[in-house]
């Protein structure tokens, strides 16, 4: 990663992880990811949005579910780490180091993305039957919870039923981290509500620690999640967002996902960086 000349353990689409022995560093980049491609320009303070999202979502929902967060503070960095403190102050999290589950737990309140492409040709949302003629951005009864497999970086992901997922998980886990997904989804939804934002849909990670489920990877970030603003949200079309929407549109009318993705102009580069931050400072009511 730029900024740090320690080779990383494992290098996903947006983090670089560095393990610790007894825990692990995680430190988010400014890559971006579309459409399962890292995009060859980087969103800069992205990194350090998802992170210091993440920090302030696992603090709020720590009394529905545990998490892998140790500490964001860079006194507690490990020593071969510290002359590069100035680059990972707000990027970087030292998290447990958890068993993860092959599976993550995608919440939908709202038919939009990939749930409204399918409900289009099949009547179906992650192979559940909807009522007919809903539209789009149109809000569900009730949350929906949409299992997918974790696919290798330039793989994948693969919808799976909430059957699958059980035989994937084992029933009594896969039970457990639905009612956990659930229920994060409804209190940070209701603390977004009043914020101005509807989150639309977002993904969750989990992993076992001592025989507890806990909540790991990111959470309800604009990489992970879509974020409406709420005074603009008009049932029967797409909706703007402060996430990484902006920049699939972009790809979605410049590029036919073939080969390697275009370079993207500076002009979707800085307007990404702005909804990003947005998104942070609407969500926790702090100057980025």
């Amino acid at each position: 990663m730029a900024g740090v000349d320690i080779k990383p353990d494992f290098q996903g689409k947006v983090r670089d992880l560095y393990d610790l022995g007894d825990k692990l560093l995680f430190v988010a980049s400014d890559r971006i990811s579309a459409f399962d491609y890292i995009l060859p320009d980087e969103i800069p303070a992205k990194g350090e949005v998802l992170t210091r999202l993440s920090c302030f979502w696992f603090e709020f929902l720590e009394d529905v579910c545990g998490n892998h967060m140790i500490s964001a503070d860079v006194a507690d960095l490990p020593e071969q780490f510290k002359p590069y403190a100035d680059y990972l102050k707000g990027r970087f999290m030292l998290v447990k180091k958890a068993e993860m589950f092959p599976a993550e737990c995608i919440v939908r309140g709202y038919l939009t993305g990939s749930g409204w492409k399918e409900y289009k040709f099949l009547g179906t949302v992650g192979s559940m039957e909807l009522p007919m003629f809903m539209k789009q951005s149109q809000k569900f009864l009730h949350p929906l919870l949409t299992p997918s497999t974790k696919a290798e970086v330039g793989e994948h992901d693969v919808n799976i039923s909430f059957k699958d997922f059980c035989e994937l998980l084992g029933d009594k886990d896969a039970r457990e981290i639905r009612d956990y997904s659930l229920k994060i989804y409804e209190k940070a939804s209701e603390y977004a509500a009043g914020r101005g934002i509807i989150i639309a849909d977002t993904k969750f990670e989990f992993g076992r620690v001592d025989g507890q489920i806990i909540l790991a990877d990111e959470v309800l970030t604009p990489d992970s999640s879509r974020f409406w603003p709420a005074d603009l949200y008009e049932v029967g079309k797409d909706q703007p967002s402060f996430d990484k929407q902006y920049v699939r549109d972009w790809l979605s009318a410049n590029w036919d996902k073939q080969g390697e993705p275009p370079h993207l102009p500076q002009e979707v580069i800085e307007k990404t960086t702005e909804k990003y931050i947005q998104a942070y400072e609407k969500i926790t009511g702090r100057k980025f």
